[in-house]
Order: C-alpha cells, then structure tokens, then sequence
C-alpha cells in the first residue's frame, strides 16, 4: 500500500486541476490526487477515449475537459469550468508538455524555429497564463497552491532538445516567480524536475537506448509515473506550504545539484 492510499497524503475536500492528465505522469496525478480524496478536474488535448476512461474508472469526482494550453483565448473558459463542476480551484497542477527533436545541427531553419515557438507555447506559456488565471480564484478564498511539472533537462541542458530544456529552465523560474510574489496572498509553488520516466512520451528514446538511460540513474532503473505522481500529491497538501519556491528533483540521483 502506497503512502498515498494509507491516508499520509490526505487532500479531501481540494479541487486540483491537472493539465495533460489524459496519460504519463499526468494520469498518474490524477489517479494520486484521486485516492488521496481529492476532486480532479484535468484536461487533454487529443485522447479523448483516454479521458473518458480514466473518468469512467475514477467517478464523478474527477472530470476531463478538452483543451490546448497554447491556445490562450481557450484557457479562461477551462478555469471556469473547472470553478463551475467542483465549485472552486485550490491547487493546479501544470503538467502539460511537448517533446520532439530539435538539434543544433538540423537542415531547416524554420522547423528549428517553429519547433522552440511550439515548445515554449505549451511548455512555458500556457502554464504562466493557466498560473495567472487559477490564481485569481485562489486569491477569492485566500489560499492555493501552484505546481509545476519541469524536468531535469531545465538544469542540465540537452544536446539535441534545447528547446525543451530552455522551456523547463522557464517553468523552474516561473515557479520561484510566484514564490516571490504570491506568497503574501497565500499561494505558493513548487516545482518537480524529474529525468527520464516511463511514458509514452518518452517511450521511443526508452525502447531505442534504454540500457544506456537506465545506466545513467544510480537506483538502476527510470522513475515510473507514479514515483513522479506521489512526489506531485504531497506538493498539493499544506503539509509542504514552507517548500515554497523549491524544484525537487526527481531523477534517481541521475544529476544532482
């Protein structure tokens, strides 16, 4: 029995918003979030079948709502919705996120840009203006808080995907941002970075040098979605208020800061 289903994370009563919770880490926190009592509200942007199964498996407590974070005229209406189906926002959760090659040795100059444009829309953008938009209903009863999936490529650096890596750079920055200026209001915010995870997301670079990523790590394996989802639900309880402003690392031990 997981600490999260013990009773040690308990967020009975929270209403968490979950941005790309249709699969990966994002349908882990969902599922997390779910069993520690909390009522989920979480977005997708394609797989729609996938959402409606994991609303199907979890009940009425959790809802799924079809959204892309880039597209900023679309993100108010899914703040209200989320206010409209459970009442009210304590916590986001910005997990949303896109990954694709994008080297510094690549042939065409305009898929490298419009590849960082792309990135940065959904990985950086899109959570700031979520962030903006949960905080004004989170400011209406004094209290929220804020966590934001970034990745261990934000301090690294990566060889053939600076743009993620810049993007999650962003996000760990923006999580210190509201730290800083939310906190007097009651809201703070977290950040977790993990490395590699068992995801579809990265399922292609899992399958091709898996051994190798796996070697990296000093535990001996890649952190599942789950490892990753426990960290994100403790996050979301007041018992981690004073890690305001921190990025916990959830890589294994695979770079450590």
């Amino acid at each position: 029995m997981s600490s999260v289903e013990a009773g040690v994370v308990d967020l009975s009563g929270r209403v968490v918003l979950v941005t790309g919770g249709s699969r990966g880490i994002g349908a882990a926190c969902v599922r997390a979030l779910h069993r520690a009592g909390a009522r989920v509200f979480f977005t997708y942007r394609e797989r729609a079948a996938a959402a409606e199964a994991l609303c199907c498996e979890l009940g009425e407590s959790v809802a799924a709502y079809r959204l892309d974070v880039a597209d900023g005229a679309a993100l108010p209406a899914a703040v209200d919705a989320c206010s409209a189906r459970f009442g009210t926002l304590d916590v986001l959760v910005n997990n949303a996120a896109i990954f694709a090659e994008n080297p510094f040795d690549g042939e065409d100059f305009a898929a490298w840009r419009a590849g960082w444009r792309r990135t940065f829309e959904v990985n950086l953008f899109g959570a700031a203006d979520l962030a903006w938009l949960a905080m004004r209903v989170m400011r209406a009863h004094g209290e929220g808080a804020i966590v934001n999936v970034a990745s261990r490529a934000a301090h690294r650096g990566e060889l053939s995907f600076a743009d993620y890596g810049a993007s999650k750079a962003g996000l760990v920055n923006l999580t210190k941002s509201i730290a800083r200026s939310c906190a007097r209001e009651g809201i703070v915010a977290f950040a977790v970075a993990p490395g590699f995870v068992e995801t579809e997301m990265a399922a292609a670079d899992l399958e091709a040098r898996g051994d190798e990523l796996a070697a990296e790590v000093p535990l001996g394996r890649v952190a599942s979605a789950d490892e990753v989802a426990h960290v994100v639900a403790f996050l979301c309880t007041p018992l981690a208020r004073h890690l305001n402003g921190a990025t916990l690392d959830v890589n294994g031990g695979s770079y450590v800061r």
